[in-house]
């Protein structure tokens, strides 16, 4: 439980760094809104495990469905379901929020290249005999 809530936190950090790099890279449209109370960050958690979510279920069945164009473009239709994603779960405006897909495209982009760095942070569960 307590790994579920680190990953959870550091997939916030995530959306924050993502976010911050996307703003540096000079696009626009991918804004994360001021933290400066405990409820702002507990809806910018909630952004993030909407958009977790978002992308356990709605992504896979996507990712399933348009697995003929995936393979034809040897992967990187998938890049554009995950800025889809994105998208979608930046209209809810749970703490952050995508005006365009060319901000939801680089969005994500970084966002998966800072899950998997953050992501080394935390050990995997040792398996028991």
């Amino acid at each position: 439980m307590v790994r579920f809530l680190w990953r959870w936190i550091l997939f916030a950090v995530a959306l924050v760094v993502a976010a911050r790099v996307t703003d540096y890279l000079s696009v626009p449209g991918f804004v994360i809104d001021p933290v400066q109370t405990l409820g702002d960050g507990l809806r910018l958690m909630a952004g993030a495990a909407v958009l977790a979510l978002l992308n356990a279920t709605l992504g896979k069945v996507i990712k399933l469905l348009t697995l003929p164009i995936t393979c034809l473009t040897l992967g990187l239709f998938s890049l554009v379901i995950n800025a889809a994603m994105l998208l979608l779960a930046g209209t809810l405006e749970l703490g952050f929020r995508v005006d365009n897909f060319v901000a939801a495209l680089v969005g994500s982009v970084i966002l998966a290249i800072v899950n998997a760095l953050l992501g080394t942070l935390i050990p995997d569960e040792e398996e028991k005999d």
